[in-house]
């Protein structure tokens, strides 16, 4: 039971990006914004790390991922994160040391709204700074704990400074700097508020490479409660419950994707071959022929799975 496409192997559908785009804009926040937030927020919770010269990644993960019940400190991290010949430690590496950790990171829109709701949802954001000019940056990383309204202040963990208080439009100018790069950790099978689908898909989709399927299995079903008619959320449903040995469920999965995009072909070549296993050669037939019709590195499995059909 390996034969099926994998995530990995459908070509275009999660798109690895490591850094958010966008121009730099004025920080003033939506109106709806300061309606909806309440006033002042601060996860007190989030332990604190000094951070000393070129280990402000090491800190920063430190804390998120002891707020996240991961038991690690910043001595361990650093040989996992820090690059000497960088000075420092890049987004990557970031992100790889989470998931090795066993938890998801999540990529957060790059504006001061999304933001803001995450600390307010009780997330605290890791934030990437330039506190240079951008021809001679100073990268620097940092844990969002809490905001002021009122005074338009950020509340943030960084270097040596516990709570470190900075303005809304200083932040976003330094923030801006580095696109506004940002991210917010979280145990599988949970999906923060406000997480754009795409970078869902990019974080779920990351950690299932390094994990398997079967460890995102509940990743995927919080996705697809989240965003019922995402095809793609669908498909690595399907195969998720499918390394869980859930070839009912898998089969629902492959048909809700196929139904949700009919071009799809590589749902529909899944669900032909599974189809195909649970003795239904009929529908299985169907099927392949749809995958087999649809341009993709997928046809000529379904074109030779059609083959082996008609020559029994």
């Amino acid at each position: 039971m390996t034969y099926l496409l994998t995530n990995a192997r459908f070509a275009g559908v999660f798109i690895m990006l490591l850094l958010l785009s966008g121009c730099a804009r004025n920080p003033v926040l939506l109106q709806s914004t300061y309606q909806a937030l309440p006033p002042h927020t601060e996860i007190t919770s989030v332990p604190f790390y000094a951070q000393t010269e070129f280990q402000c990644g090491p800190a920063t993960l430190a804390m998120v991922l002891n707020h996240q019940g991961v038991d690690t400190g910043v001595d361990e991290l650093i040989p996992q994160v820090f690059l000497p010949g960088r000075d420092g430690s890049v987004q990557p590496e970031m992100l790889a040391t989470v998931r090795r950790h066993e938890r998801l990171a999540f990529p957060i829109r790059g504006t001061m709204d999304a933001l803001l709701n995450h600390l307010a949802a009780g997330d605290p954001v890791v934030v990437m700074q330039n506190l240079s000019l951008p021809i001679y940056p100073m990268w620097h990383y940092a844990v969002a704990i809490g905001y002021d309204l009122p005074s338009e202040t950020l509340i943030l963990r960084s270097g040596e400074i516990e709570r470190h208080t900075l303005s809304f439009s200083r932040f976003d100018a330094t923030w801006a700097r580095t696109e506004r790069w940002g991210f917010v950790v979280a145990e599988p099978g949970t999906l923060p508020a406000g997480i754009s689908a795409r970078n869902a898909l990019e974080a779920i989709s990351a950690y299932e490479e390094t994990h398997g399927p079967r460890a995102t299995l509940s990743s995927w079903q919080a996705f697809v409660a989240r965003h019922p008619a995402n095809a793609i959320g669908q498909f690595a449903l399907g195969n998720a419950f499918y390394a869980d040995q859930q070839s009912d469920n898998a089969r629902k999965a492959f048909e809700r994707a196929s139904e949700l995009d009919a071009s799809m072909g590589a749902a529909w070549l899944n669900l032909g071959l599974l189809l195909l296993q649970n003795d239904s050669p009929e529908d299985a037939r169907e099927a392949l022929t749809q995958a087999a019709s649809l341009e993709g590195s997928w046809r000529e499995k379904a074109l030779s799975a059609l083959n082996s059909l008609n020559n029994d």
